[in-house]
């Protein structure tokens, strides 16, 4: 059995600075002796030699230790998909502009890269979604989520009705946009943009938010990791279900979707160990100017 290390790279290539940060994170890595893959497409628009062309489709990144993302949180969700079904672990270098998901910053690439040839990193999992969509009692389509699972209004002119379900019991009807079910690592997604809470990656929960419910009581909630979260949709309008914003599954009226933990976990590569408000105050520059905590005070215990 060999014992060669490999990598797959992806690269968000519509980005210059990303296939000149590619070119040097792979030249580093196969100095240090590992191989490094990169899909045949994004191969293509590199052009780096020595790096070795391999089919873009789930459980791509079989067989390598780990998957190297340089971009922003699209892709790494992207890379998410073509590690599904391996042990690979992704770590993801943010050339987008917020970047919640990655562990470092471009300018700490070659940094990185190093640690990860000395495996200097940890490997932290997060939970995620698996969901399926019944019509008529039977399983016609599954997806997964990294972020969160939303099922929405297929047409702008009318609102979706649904009805909303934890654990087998009715919850609320609601007149709205959609619903979302999130993960922790999707509660500083679009759960966040439709005001729903910010959740620390440690805690382990789903959260289900309304997007523009017409109701009074529509809140967002938390609810147990363990929990099946069930959306149906009214016998009137149809809609789309989303994974991340991608995979799209059409949605008919009737149609009833189940979402519970995933399980496959996402397992995140770090060679940082920032606590997560450090990541909150950076991503959202968030005023903490005055902050005093980190000084002993006359009286303090310890």
């Amino acid at each position: 059995m060999s014992d060669r290390r490999r990598v797959l790279m992806l690269t968000h290539t519509g980005r210059p600075q990303a296939r000149l940060a590619a070119a040097s994170a792979a030249a580093q890595f196969m100095a240090a002796g590992v191989e490094v893959c990169a899909p045949a497409d994004e191969a293509l628009d590199l052009a780096i030699d020595g790096v070795t062309a391999v089919e873009s489709v789930s459980g791509a990144a079989a067989g390598c230790e780990l998957v190297l993302v340089l971009g922003g949180d699209g892709t790494l969700l992207r890379g998410a998909e073509l590690a599904r079904g391996s042990e690979a672990a992704l770590l993801g270098v943010n050339l987008g502009h917020v970047g919640f998901l990655a562990d470092a910053e471009e300018s700490d690439l070659e940094q990185v890269v190093a640690r990860l040839v000395a495996h200097e990193y940890v490997v932290e999992e997060r939970l995620t979604l698996d969901v399926r969509v019944l019509r008529d009692g039977a399983t016609v389509a599954r997806t997964w989520a990294v972020n969160e699972v939303s099922v929405e209004k297929a047409s702008r002119e009318r609102m979706l009705e649904v009805i909303v379900e934890v654990d087998g019991r009715p919850l609320s009807r609601w007149g709205c946009d959609g619903v979302l079910v999130a993960t922790p690592t999707g509660s500083t997604a679009y759960a966040f943009s439709a005001g729903g809470p910010v959740v620390w990656p440690q805690v382990s929960a789903m959260l289900v938010v309304p997007i523009s419910a017409h109701a009074l009581f529509a809140r967002p909630l938390v609810v147990s990791p363990d929990a099946v979260v069930a959306v149906e949709l009214a016998a009137l309008g149809a809609g789309v279900l989303w994974g991340d914003g991608r995979r799209p599954v059409e949605l008919a009226p009737g149609d009833r979707v189940e979402a519970r933990a995933g399980t496959e976990p996402l397992r995140l590569a770090r060679v940082h160990r920032r606590p997560f408000t450090d990541t909150l105050v950076a991503k959202f520059d968030l005023p903490v100017s005055g902050w005093r905590g980190g000084r002993r005070r006359e009286g303090d215990p310890g």
